[in-house]
């Protein structure tokens, strides 16, 4: 069974061995998911078109461009995961040559990247990190945050969550930290990153990045720890399900989201209250149901 990095700042996964489906004389976009640099997939078959087969490590099926990756075998992977991973915690961040803000600049990767950590001291601003290419570049301290969630499930049959999960609390107020240092990226169909991201995937990043790997599309799966509960019971870090859309829920009424309407066009605050500003009745209108990490009586 083959494996791979990501080797591409972003790139896109498509539904399809190609970048766009046309329907009734129109091309549309064929984009169902994004892959971040550093992070790894499964190859699930043979290329097609200059495109691969791939599985991401948070279960997602699609198909990659064989140019945006780096094969691996599983040995590789799996000391790769036991290294010192990090991931980017800035809307975009500079890898520089030398410590140094005149350094030259190695590559940009955007927030949830993953980047070998080498030297992190505390006398300097800097961490030196290792490149999928073999070199060494230096990025600010201030723009690293630990892997929280692990990848291991690309070659296990369970999809692992963080252990420390059952701290509710901490895990609550981290998705909602996390949803927003995303407002005000722009909308985009598929995306992930800080260049442009839609409903599900500020939800499941904001979900990855404290370490629980849920479904990627705005729906409540099978096989994935997110359960459903009583629109009543909601608290925040919670996801709220609408027709063909998805939110996270941070309390008093009002919810983060994605969303392409004309006049918001990306990351944003609403609520679900008739008498706010922000209200959408279009949204409030027609929410079926809320999902929560922490229902029932199993935990992840």
């Amino acid at each position: 069974m083959d494996y791979a990095l990501i080797s591409r700042s972003t790139v896109p996964i498509y539904i399809l061995p190609g970048t766009k489906i046309v329907k009734e004389g129109r091309s549309f976009t064929a984009i169902a998911d994004e892959g971040l640099y550093g992070m790894g997939v499964r190859i699930t078959g043979e290329e097609q078109n200059g495109y691969l087969p791939i599985l991401t490590h948070y279960g997602y099926p699609g198909y990659i461009c064989t140019e945006a990756v780096i094969r691996k075998n599983i040995g590789e992977m799996q000391s790769r995961e036991e290294q010192r991973l990090c991931a980017v915690d800035a809307i975009f961040a500079d890898i520089t040559n030398e410590p140094s803000v005149d350094g030259v600049i190695l590559t940009s990767l955007p927030k949830g990247a993953l980047v070998q950590l080498n030297r992190f001291d505390t006398g300097t601003a800097w961490a030196e990190i290792s490149l999928l290419d073999g070199q060494h570049g230096y990025i600010r301290k201030q723009f690293l945050q630990e892997k929280l969630f692990s990848q291991c499930g690309l070659w296990e049959t369970e999809l692992p969550q963080r252990p420390d999960i059952m701290d509710e609390a901490s895990f609550r107020a981290g998705v909602v930290n996390e949803a927003k240092k995303y407002l005000g990226v722009q909308y985009r169909w598929g995306g992930k990153s800080t260049l442009g991201l839609d409903c599900s995937g500020l939800t499941s990043m904001c979900y990855m990045l404290q370490g629980a790997l849920i479904y990627r599309d705005a729906s409540i799966e099978p096989g994935f720890p997110i359960r459903e509960i009583a629109l009543a019971d909601k608290l925040p870090g919670d996801l709220l399900y609408f027709p063909g859309h998805i939110a996270l829920y941070m309390g008093d009424g009002r919810y983060i989201h994605s969303t392409g309407l004309q006049g918001s066009g990306g990351v944003v605050i609403n609520s679900l209250e008739p008498g706010a500003k922000d209200y959408r009745a279009d949204l409030a209108e027609n929410i079926y149901a809320a999902g929560s990490l922490f229902a029932g009586e199993e935990k992840p």
